[in-house]
């Protein structure tokens, strides 16, 4: 009697292994992650450490920056906020002193891309990451110095935007960067990254834009490529750094007399000159040195890699392969 006793006892405790390991088979098969298109994060670290990797871009910590807005690439509108084909820029704006964030750890899995986001600046970022649906539409919280890594589909194609000054994580809450609940877009200033991955001929093609104005200063860096990166570890493009947008006092985006971003020319002084419409409407008319101030190098001088108006093709850039990238919210300490 107590061999068979406890015989159904082994027997009743396997039953009930074996019922658990299905539920949590289930669950996982549920819950797993999506790729190859969907975004997972895999880290948030205050101090990451650098991996160099061929043909990786330099892997010396990032230079600390101020918190001054600056711009990331997304499908590019028209200083109207018509969505056109070529990446829209955004600006940025003053800060104080800057907080020191290291390089992350950047790996995916086979068939995925790794894009880490590091906070260099002196202010908490909301960070957007965005394309048929929002992968954090409340924004993921990096305090001064913290990065993150997340793991996107090898064709991924999307926004990544800052969002400042964040009274909850709720859409409707923050002084910049905000949004709907379906974030497809960012309020005005906000300096976007936009991406695009194997667009064409295995290239990737990705920009900062400051066409919508800057909230944020931003640079991208890439590697896992064989493709030279342009912009330094820590945020130098062609001999000039990123530093700070010295914002005319018309173009300053306000809340409670503070300067929290600059407005692109078209949101500051509107017409069809600084909004290329009519007359000036389209690649070949919309010229701004022809304009009677050329506000695009308000945000050239500081983020010369930008987009600074609609037809700034110039600032797009392509990466081949599978790259990595890393986007950093703050300027060349």
């Amino acid at each position: 009697m107590a061999r068979r006793k406890k015989h159904r006892t082994r027997s009743g405790r396997s039953w009930w292994l074996a019922l658990t390991a299905a539920v949590v088979a289930a669950l996982v098969i549920v819950f797993w992650p999506s790729p190859p298109n969907g975004v997972v994060i895999t880290q948030v670290a205050d101090r990451p450490t650098a991996v160099a990797t061929a043909g990786a871009a330099p892997t010396a910590s990032l230079a600390a920056s101020h918190a001054v807005p600056s711009a990331t690439p997304s499908p590019s509108r028209t200083p109207s906020g018509t969505p056109s084909r070529t990446p829209s820029p955004t600006a940025t704006a003053k800060a104080t002193h800057p907080a020191t964030a290291p390089q992350p750890t950047q790996a995916a899995p086979a068939g995925q891309r790794s894009i880490a986001l590091v906070n260099s600046t002196q202010q908490t970022v909301w960070v957007i990451v965005t394309n048929t649906t929002v992968a954090y539409p409340g924004g993921l919280k990096l305090q001064p110095g913290q990065s993150a890594t997340l793991t996107v589909g090898n064709t991924w194609g999307g926004r990544i935007w800052g969002r400042t000054g964040c009274a909850t994580s709720g859409a409707g809450t923050c002084l910049t960067g905000d949004c709907t609940t379906t974030c497809s877009g960012p309020t005005t200033p906000t300096t976007l990254g936009e991406f695009t991955f194997d667009a064409f001929d295995n290239l990737d093609f990705y920009d900062v834009s400051m066409v919508d104005g800057a909230n944020l200063p931003m640079y991208i860096n890439i590697s896992h490529t064989v493709t030279a990166d342009p912009i330094t570890a820590s945020g130098c493009y062609k001999g000039t750094c990123t530093t700070p947008i010295v914002c005319p006092s018309a173009m300053q985006a306000l809340n409670g007399g503070q300067v929290i971003g600059c407005k692109p020319p078209c949101a500051a002084f509107g017409g069809d000159t600084y909004c290329c419409r009519g007359a000036w409407a389209g690649r070949a008319n919309c010229v701004p040195a022809k304009w009677p101030v050329d506000y695009t190098q308000v945000f050239k001088k500081a983020e010369p890699y930008a987009y600074s108006y609609a037809f700034d093709d110039s600032a797009t850039m392509s990466c081949k392969g599978s790259c990595f990238y890393r986007v950093t919210f703050g300027t060349t300490g």
